[in-house]
Formats: structure tokens, sequence, C-alpha cells
């Protein structure tokens, strides 16, 4: 026998998996999500679970493990699960604590909302038919083709092959009175019997790397009739993009079951949406899916291989539209799914789509847009060019690499206060549930406010000299104790550590260099920035002050930021209400500028510039002795 079995106990769940697979390959398989930032690389040390029987069957403790678990934890039995290859044959029975299952978090599914004649890209028409006779004994296509454009005007040429399956049984149960649907003018994908011609739906969807959204549109009315979102069922195979990507390239198999799951989660949130709105999945007859190079191409069953490596090309720029049951999606057979087009690599069609909810491509004067994720996207414009680049950010805003970050999920620390006279913190958590975790606003906060204070320094160290039992020196670092442990469930302090300064300082560099090359390509200041768009989770919920003081953005006036939530969702549904917007959106991929950062001779020294708080050349945070002085000390 060469395969072991490996006891979920809570969940009362088993796997049998082949020696060499590890405990994290076993929770997939039993569909337990267990939270692996790094996506099982050993690195983030969130996976961590609690072996109760069969340690003997498991691999020894790795190098890996002893950097994100302490000796006690090692005692009690803790192993991180991506780290435990199963090596011997038996049973291993596995505990997974709080802290490292996936919560459901905090989605966003509203954005900015731009108003859009509806003008569909299908639409359908009653059309009545003439009965053939020996005289003329037409077929049935032909009848079809004939009266659809004497009666509508539209000159069809062509009948797919699920509506050529419909037609003869439609023409006869309709008593020869049909409903044709009719994509781009050109194409009949279905017949119905009767009129049914005032049901039509259509559905937008937004797959985030973190979050899907959904959105099912009356296309009749130009009106969303229902929502629906989900955490993007891939995280368990890789929470970032290029985890996710090196996930896919090991095998045509794994490219299969990411595309699979992401398919099945579309259906899942189709099912709920027609639910809630009394929608037959056959009535909806067009889908428009945005995202970023790597979601988009795996939706689309696509290697995203080569995007991972430089010069970092996609597989396809110009838009997509394929069939619907070539991608999976139980809507109507005859449907196509389009996606808008691809800027570049790294910015990918939900960047389109923000540049088309914004409209900061048809703005007079200079605006500019900020996707904020593990890939952050900008696009800057001058009210006549129009330019966007890429930011390898990083998970640190999602949690990531944050030493105890999690996702916005409940418990996690979102708002974060310090007050400068005693030092001491204020909070607040996600529905307000005991403290597990810290999520990327509540770390932008506790920076922000402990730069404020003096805490921190410009250049990111923490500043041990002052008097709070909050600074901590550990055995590797120093930490400032946001919540002691007995505010916690899991019993131990949650706190801001060096490392996650250091974390943020790579993150929000990367943005604030990546937007002031920009604008120097456009020879504009920060000063002349009219207006700002925020887009995304994060772009919602953090503090933009705080965002601000930290220098994630140039020093723009915050009257002039507006959140422009889920705008990639926002232009979904734009292209899916209007074949206009899908020519606007493919204008916007062929007018807008791409910059690759990393080939541009500015980018390494602005980045170095702005790994200071807020920026090298702009210190508004005062010092320790002013500090002191201030306080009388």
């Amino acid at each position: 026998m060469h395969e072991s079995t490996v006891v979920f106990r809570q969940e009362k769940k088993t796997s049998k998996v082949s020696l060499g697979n590890d405990i994290l390959d076993a929770a997939n398989q039993a569909g337990i999500d267990i939270s692996a930032v790094c996506g099982g690389r050993g690195l983030c040390g969130k996976c961590r679970v609690i072996v109760t029987e069969g340690k003997e069957n498991l691999e020894h403790t790795s190098y890996l493990e002893t950097l994100s678990l302490s000796d006690e934890e090692l005692r009690r039995g803790y192993r991180l699960a991506c780290c435990v290859p199963v090596v011997q044959s038996g049973t291993v029975a596995v505990d997974v604590p709080p802290e490292s299952r996936l919560q459901q978090q905090r989605l966003l599914v509203a954005g900015i909302q731009t108003d859009v004649p509806p003008n569909p890209a299908v639409r359908k028409y009653q059309v009545r038919l003439t009965r053939p006779s020996l005289a003329n004994p037409s077929s049935d296509a032909e009848i079809l083709l004939d009266a659809l454009m004497s009666q509508t005007g539209i000159r069809s040429s062509r009948i797919g092959h699920h509506a050529l399956a419909q037609l003869p049984a439609a023409i006869r149960e309709g008593d020869w009175i049909v409903t044709v649907t009719v994509r781009e003018g050109d194409e009949v994908i279905c017949v119905e019997p009767g009129n049914n011609a005032a049901r039509i739906y259509g559905l937008a969807v937004d797959i985030g790397s973190t979050k899907v959204a959904a959105y099912l549109i009356d296309l009749s009315a130009g009106k969303t009739v229902a929502t629906a979102s989900a955490t993007n069922p891939q995280i368990p195979f890789g929470e970032d993009i290029i985890s996710r990507i090196s996930y896919v390239s090991k095998s045509d198999r794994n490219l299969k079951k990411l595309q699979g799951v992401i398919a099945a989660c579309i259906n899942k949130l189709l099912d709920d949406a027609c639910r809630a709105a009394g929608v037959s999945f056959t009535e909806v007859c067009d889908v428009v899916v945005v995202g970023n190079t790597a979601m988009h191409h795996i939706f689309f069953g696509i290697t995203p291989q080569f995007v991972a490596l430089s010069p970092y090309p996609p597989v396809i720029r110009w838009p997509i539209n394929a069939r619907s049951k070539d991608v999976g999606l139980r809507i109507n057979p005859g449907a196509y799914v389009y996606s808008p087009p691809i800027i570049a690599g790294f910015v990918g069609a939900d960047a389109t789509a923000d540049v088309l909810a914004t409209e900061i491509s048809s703005l007079e004067s200079p605006a500019m847009m900020i996707d904020i994720g593990t890939n952050t996207e900008i696009a800057v414009s001058d009210g006549h060019r129009l330019i966007s680049c890429s930011c390898a950010s990083g998970p640190a805003f999602e949690g990531g690499h944050i030493e105890q970050g999690m996702r916005a999920e409940p418990g996690a620390i979102e708002k974060v206060y310090v007050n400068p006279d005693d030092l001491e913190p204020g909070y607040k958590t996600v529905e307000d549930a005991p403290p597990r975790g810290i999520c990327g606003s509540g770390v932008v906060d506790a920076i922000a406010s402990m730069l404020k204070c003096g805490i921190i320094r410009g250049d990111g160290g923490i500043e041990t000299t002052l008097n709070t039992p909050r600074i901590q020196k550990t055995a590797n670092s120093v930490q400032y104790v946001l919540a002691w442990k007995e505010e916690t469930p899991m019993g131990h302090a949650v706190a801001i550590t060096q490392h996650d300064i250091q974390e943020i300082q790579l993150a929000k560099a990367a943005i604030f260099s990546g937007a002031t090359v920009l604008m120097a390509h456009l020879e504009l200041k920060a000063s002349d920035i009219e207006k700002v768009f925020l887009a995304g989770a994060f772009g919602t919920y953090v503090d933009p002050q705080s965002a601000l003081m930290i220098g994630m953005y140039p020093d723009i006036p915050l009257d002039r930021v507006q959140f422009a939530g889920n705008s990639a969702g926002s232009g979904a549904r734009m292209t899916l209400l209007s074949r206009d917007m899908r020519e606007k959106a493919e204008e916007i991929s062929r007018r807008i500028e791409y910059v690759e950062l990393a080939a541009d001779p500015s980018f390494e020294q602005e980045f170095m510039k702005a790994l200071y708080f807020p920026h090298k050349e702009l210190d508004r945070f005062p010092t320790v002795d002013q500090l002191l002085a201030k306080r009388g000390r």
C-alpha cells in the first residue's frame, strides 16, 4: 500500500493521500479550506495544523517550520500543513486551529455607477412564420431567417447549432410563432416557442484573486436584479497570482482543475442570483467576465505560465468570445461569454473595466485610477494621453506576509487609533468580534497612527526608547502590541512587528513609485491631479488619510480622492449592457500606453526614496526628541 489516511477530527472528514503528498493536499481533497497565503511554499506560516496522532508517519520538522513555529508549538504538535509530507502508510489525525481557517471574508460588490443606455449584444424578437406548403417547401431555417428579415430588418445568415436543434419543435409548439434570440445582430443563438421576448438576462462577473462577484442584469430594462459573491475557491491552491500560475504550470490537469473550480463557483453564484430574481438559467443569454490576466487566462482554459516570465507576455490581448459550454457555464446553451481586452501581462481586463467605469479616459483634466491589491494597477490621464502600469505591491494589504495578518474576516482588526498622550491603542474589528489578527486596512491605520505618535521613525524603525509596555523586544525583532493575549481567543497577543512595517514599506513604495513614474511620463506633478479614484476592496475600506500619511500614493489633497468600489464589476456591467461600451473598452485598450516599471530608468531611484515614511523628500512627523519635549518629559 502506497497511501495513508488523514483524518480531520473536527470536521469528521477523511482523505486518502499518496505517500509524498502533504497535509495541505489532504485538506484540499477533503474540501477543508486552510489559509495558505503563500500558495503552499512554506513562507507565510498561516497553514498551521495540530497533529494529534500518527506523527511517526510524517516527515521530520523542516527548516521552514522552525522559522514560523516556536519550540513550544512544535512540542504541542503544531506543523505547517504545506511542509508535512506523509512518508509512511498509516493514519494521521489532524486538528485545524481557528487562526488557520478561511473565514467568510467581507466581500465588496458595489461599485461606482455610470448610467448606460441599454444596447445589449443579444436581443429577443417575436416573429410569426409562414407555414411551408407543397408549392413552397422551404426549410424551417429558411422560413425563420426570411421572417426575421421581413419583420425586424435583421439580415442574419447564421443559426447556431443549439438554436438549430431547437428550431423544429419550437416552431410547431408555438404554432408558428417563436421568440428568436439574436447576438450581435447576426447569429441566431436560441429559438423558443411563443412570445418570450420580454425576458432576457445577462450575467456580469468580476473574477478577483480573492473574491468573485456576479451581477444578474435585466437586459431589456438595463437594471441589476440580483447580485451574489463568494471567496475565490482557487485560494487553497495559491493565495496570490504567482502561486496560482506556478500551480497551473505544473500540469494540464492542474489548469483544468482551477478552471473547473472557478466555473463551478460562477455557476453557484448564477444559481443564487437566478433564484433570488425568479429567473431561469436558460433566460441568461449573455455573460461578460473580467479579471486580471492570470484569472482571465485560467477561466478561459489558457495557460498563464509565461505571464510570470520576462517579458511577461499574455497569450492574447484582444477581446475573447467563447461559447458558454466551452468554459463550463450553465446558462443558455447557445450563449457566449465575452471578455474585454487585456492591456498587458499584469494589467488585465479588470483594469480595462476600471478605466471604463471611472471614465478617466474621457476626462479633460488630469486624473488617476489606483486599483490596490496583490497586484496594483494604476492608470493616469493628462486629459489627452492615457498610460498605465502594474505594481508588484504584494499581499501585505490583504494580510499576507504580515505576521498576524488575515483577510477582512470576523475578528480582523480593521481600524486602529493610538493615543499620543499615553501611546495606548484603540481598535475596531470586523463585526466587532474578538481580535484574531489584523487585515490590510488595520495595518495601514496602525502604522499611520504609530508614525504620528513617534512610535515609528521615518525610516520605518520602531523607537524602543519610548516608555510604554506596548513596545516589546522579542527574540528576533521589536513589536508594538495592539491587543494583549487576554483580549484574543487564540491566547496570544496581536501586534505590529518590525517585519510587518518593512512589508508595508515595500508595498506602499511600489505603488507610490509606480504613480510617480507615470506622472513623470506625462510631465505631471501631484498637485496637477484633479481626481484620484481608489478602486477595489482595499482601496474602499482603507482610511485615505492613513494611506496618504504613510505615502501610499502621491501627496494629493484628500478632497480629490473618490472611492470607486468594485469598479471592475461596474465596467463588466457596462459592457454587458451596451455594445457601445464594448467598443469603448476596446478603444481604451488600443489607446492606453503601458509602462514596464522594471525597464524604466527612474523607477529604482523613486522606489528607494518611497521606502521612507511618507517619503524621503517629505517629512511630516516629529522626531522622538520633539515628541518628548512636547510632552514635557
